[in-house]
Formats: structure tokens, sequence, C-alpha cells
């Protein structure tokens, strides 16, 4: 009886793991250059936000209403219309050949590549594209859809948020939404943080990428492979 081989799975964290910066972080920088927020009270507040992140401590659903407070006030149109900017004029300078070369390593090998990131879709999603990956679970933006209302974004998050083990739950809806399960296919997962610890142990192959001191010595501690990127 032949025994049916499991389909390659490459799942890839975004910030500090394929780019070599926050993405998150780096676009509140951006619409402070703009004039969209107070430089000098937002850069306070979003070190404070991202000191919780590297110490595992964030709560994702206020630093998601801080981080998009100013798209949500912009609109969609002048929001878009920045993103573009900020993917010309930094994005761009971060998509480096290693990390492309290690992606197209895998699509030649066969593998369904996932970029599943703690950032919102409303950042992430033109620089996955730019990656040249077609599937992102990122967390999702809820919409004042109710009658009358913008249509745009509320600052809220939608459903699950893709951050610690809420990117097991989201990877195990998108298998089940693919027809497959954990039991169906090789995962190898890429990450820089310690946040993604519960990902990392359910995958079947943990790579601790541009590791933060945290994981670095927890992947020493349990021999998981440690890929220094963009060193």
């Amino acid at each position: 009886m032949q025994v049916q081989a499991k389909r390659g799975l490459a799942l890839f964290d975004l910030d500090h793991t394929l780019i070599p910066f926050d993405s998150d972080y780096s676009w509140g920088e951006f619409t402070s250059t703009l004039g969209w927020n107070d430089p000098t009270e937002f850069k306070r507040k979003n070190d404070a936000f991202y000191a919780d992140y590297k110490a595992g401590t964030l709560d994702i659903h206020a630093y998601c209403r801080f981080a998009t407070a100013a798209v949500c006030r912009e609109g969609e149109a002048k929001s878009l219309a920045a993103h573009a900017r900020y993917m010309a004029e930094v994005v761009s300078k971060g998509i480096l050949p290693q990390a492309v070369e290690l992606l197209e390593q895998h699509k030649r090998a066969g593998d369904t590549i996932v970029i599943i990131t703690a950032t919102n879709e409303f950042v992430t999603r033109p620089i996955a594209r730019a990656l040249g990956v077609e599937h992102l679970l990122a967390i999702e933006l809820e919409r004042d859809n109710a009658p009358g209302g913008s249509g745009w974004y509320t600052g809220a998050i939608k459903g699950v948020p893709s951050f610690r083990e809420g990117k097991v739950t989201r990877m195990e809806d998108w298998l089940r939404a693919q027809g497959l399960s954990w039991d169906t296919v090789h995962s190898t997962f890429y990450s820089d943080s310690i946040n993604d610890v519960p990902l990392m142990e359910r995958a079947n192959v943990a790579v601790a990428t541009n590791p933060d001191e945290r994981l670095r010595a927890l992947a020493t501690q349990r021999g998981w492979r440690i890929l220094d990127l963009f060193a």
C-alpha cells in the first residue's frame, strides 16, 4: 500500500524574520512624518508597546487600536495612498535577496508558503504581495459596515488575532479551509520572536530566524535550528 506524501508547508513570521524591521512600528513612524501623529507622543507610546511585545506582555487589542488610529481617522483614500509611498520609500529597501531566495527554495521544493503575522492586514498585505506570497494570515480588522457606516476600519480586531496562541488557532482554521490538517502536512515555521513559541512547538520543524535573545536561548536549549538570515 502506497503512503501518500505529506504536503510541504513553509510558515513565516514577517517582521524581523522575512524583513529586517518591524513593519507596524515603522509604519507608525512613517505616518508621523506625514503629520498624522504628534511625533514625540506617538514615539513614546509606540516604544512602550514595542517593549511589551518583546517582553511577551503585549495587549494586542490595545495596541491595534493605537496602531490603526491614524488610518481610521484619515480614511481609506488617504491611507492607501500613504501606504503606497511607505512601500516605495521604506519597505522596498527591506526586501533583501537572502529572504527572497529562502522563499524561492521552498517554492522550488513545492511547499505552500504562508506568512502568519501579528501585524494587521492593512500594513502587511502589500508586503506579502511584494514578497510574492499569496497566503497571508494577519490580524484582521473590523470594518464599520453598519447602515450608513464608513465601510472603513474601526480599530477593533475581527475574530481571533494571529498573536501568540492565536497563531495556532488561525493556522488550524486555515488548514481546515484548505481540506488539510496537521497530520496531512509537514510544516516548517520560521520566526524571530519568543511570542511565536506556541506555533513553533506545533510545527514539525521550528527555525529560530534572526531570533531575539530569549528565543535564541530557548532554541539552543531545545535543539531548534538557528538561522541568522540578516547577519
